[in-house]
């Protein structure tokens, strides 16, 4: 959903094509619309964040573009097949994850493969396990709605494909070294960046459609955090020593993830988790896993072709793990 009419992006396509300011009245000759209707869309650009120079003598002359995730910031950058062609836009909501499970709800899902929910800023994001997830603004913060055909027993294999993704992305657009930590979450160095979640609606062995949730902190002030928050997580911006473009990085992300979620359908799990495997920062590390059930310490060697961390514990056994925290220790 865009907050803008069309019309009004045409009148950012002429100023972002014009070297030189450009007079109303041009404008309202190219696309047929009168003087007035120019100097409202002028208004809302500037509301969106677009800053635009304007003189009764020059005209108007586009001097910095917007800082949001507009779609149509996205859309220029984007290289995808169908992952992002349809974005839903939104400056704030409770969580995406919600906006997609109602969208779902209401309508034909099959449609709505590949869309991409977005929000500035989300005021009840959810993590795993329930946890709340602080979503400030200058972060992304989406959802993708999937219909997907894959097998219900390597449906845990989309969010391998996101936080590989996400990995990658990360390393590609700014040079640094992002690994995955299972189950689902980004980190540099010994501090976590990014996040996901998969959720699902199925029944038997059919898939209805899946959620995926992507939290990034990408030009979040780490100040925003809590003192007890800030010593775990960091954010690109802090990394890279200044704020980044985000419409591209999101662009580079959502290609990275087309690309791996059109090799889960194709069948090729073992690449997907290959790649994994040499993005893992969890794996010939000892750690402490957390379940409902019990705690204890061991080794994590390898990943399932479930998606199952595999533990070696002190006294040599091997324990499976489908799900709970794990620690580095």
């Amino acid at each position: 959903m865009n907050f803008l009419p069309d019309s009004a992006f045409k009148v950012l396509e002429i100023l972002e094509r014009s070297e030189s300011p450009i007079s109303g009245e041009t404008i309202s000759n190219e696309l047929g619309i009168t003087r007035s209707a120019v100097w409202k869309h002028i208004k809302d650009l500037r509301l969106m964040g677009y800053d635009i120079f304007s003189s009764q003598k020059e005209g108007y002359k586009l001097t910095r573009t917007s800082n949001k995730l507009l779609p149509y910031e996205i859309h220029k950058k984007l290289k995808t097949q169908f992952i992002g062609k349809n974005i839903r836009y939104l400056e704030n909501t409770p969580s995406t994850i919600w906006i997609g499970k109602q969208m779902c709800s209401e309508g034909d899902v099959a449609k709505m493969h590949g869309m991409v929910i977005i929000a500035e800023e989300q005021t009840g994001g959810v993590g795993r396990m329930g946890r709340a997830w602080v979503s400030p603004s200058g972060g992304i913060w989406l959802t993708i709605v999937l219909k997907p055909r894959v097998p219900i027993d390597h449906i845990f294999m989309i969010t391998m494909a996101g936080s590989i993704a996400v990995a990658r992305a990360i390393r590609k657009e700014f040079d640094i070294g992002a690994l995955i930590k299972w189950p689902n979450d980004i980190f540099i160095g010994n501090k976590k960046v990014a996040g996901l979640l998969l959720e699902l609606a199925a029944e038997s062995d059919t898939v209805h459609y899946c959620l995926l949730g992507i939290g990034i902190d990408v030009n979040v002030p780490l100040n925003q955090f809590s003192p007890a928050l800030q010593k775990d997580i960091t954010s690109i911006s802090a990394e890279v020593g200044h704020e980044v473009d985000r419409a591209s990085f999101l662009a580079r992300i959502l290609k990275e993830f087309e690309n791996h979620f059109l090799l889960i359908e194709s069948g090729e799990y073992e690449t997907i988790i290959r790649e994994w495997k040499s993005l893992s920062c969890t794996l010939e590390n000892r750690v402490q896993i957390r379940t409902l059930k019990n705690s204890f310490e061991g080794e994590a060697i390898d990943i399932d072709e479930f998606g199952a961390l595999i533990i070696r514990k002190d006294n040599g056994k091997l324990e499976r793990v489908i799900a709970g925290d794990c620690y580095h220790q």
